[in-house]
């Protein structure tokens, strides 16, 4: 009788911890309001631009129960047709910003494109709260998709430099400005999260070529 006992007594313990550790999951993902997508669109730079790219955010955020926010992608636009550029920064909300497990990764607009945010390997995770393979693992996947600056506001100049069409073409030719989520790597400011190099082409054997895979940062705007 006190085997039945203790494994009653082990079974509720368990349900308990299975509990909270629930909870917690809930409470970290009603928070979330960053997160790297855990995948491309399958197109290489190609997102059916910035309505496209918006939207495969609010799908990934729907899928682990955060589709209740308003979810825009961290990407910049360059001039172009007579459309006015779009900057990054200027799409995202005011934070502060959150990842999947509930820490704080910028208090707001100037604190994100500064050295004091909490931006990294260990911190930038995906909508389902998973670290992001970087240099060292295979496959390398540390290259975000940004077509930013480091102060997050566009390139001036062919779209196709920086942009890949402003997000329109899956082409070997052209190019993206690529941030690195790990913060180490190669190319001009290697250490960066949103501009540390360009892509070499637009399509996704491209992307993947150069440490990436299509990827790119979501954020909550409300």
């Amino acid at each position: 009788m006190r085997i039945t006992n203790m494994n009653k007594m082990q079974c509720v313990v368990g349900t308990i911890v299975l509990s909270v550790l629930g909870l917690h999951l809930v409470s970290a993902q009603s928070t979330m309001s960053f997160f790297i997508t855990s995948k491309g669109t399958g197109d290489g730079a190609n997102l059916g631009g910035l309505a496209g790219a918006d939207k495969h955010c609010q799908s990934l955020a729907a899928a682990v129960g955060a589709g209740s926010r308003t979810w825009h992608a961290y990407l910049s636009t360059t001039a172009s047709g007579g459309q006015a550029a779009v900057n990054a920064r200027d799409r995202i909300g005011k934070g502060p910003w959150y990842n999947a497990k509930g820490v704080r990764v910028a208090e707001n607009v100037d604190d994100l494109h500064s050295d004091n945010n909490k931006l990294g390997k260990q911190t930038s995770l995906t909508e389902k709260g998973e670290v992001v393979n970087g240099r060292g693992d295979n496959p390398n996947r540390h290259d975000m998709l940004t077509g930013s600056q480091m102060d997050g506001t566009a390139f001036a100049g062919d779209p196709m430099k920086t942009t890949c069409g402003n997000w329109t073409s899956s082409s070997a030719d052209g190019s993206a400005a690529l941030g690195h989520h790990d913060r180490q790597g190669g190319g001009t400011n290697p250490t960066s999260w949103n501009y540390a190099h360009l892509s070499k082409g637009c399509s996704q054997v491209n992307l993947q070529a150069t440490g990436g895979d299509g990827l790119f940062y979501c954020f909550a705007t409300d």
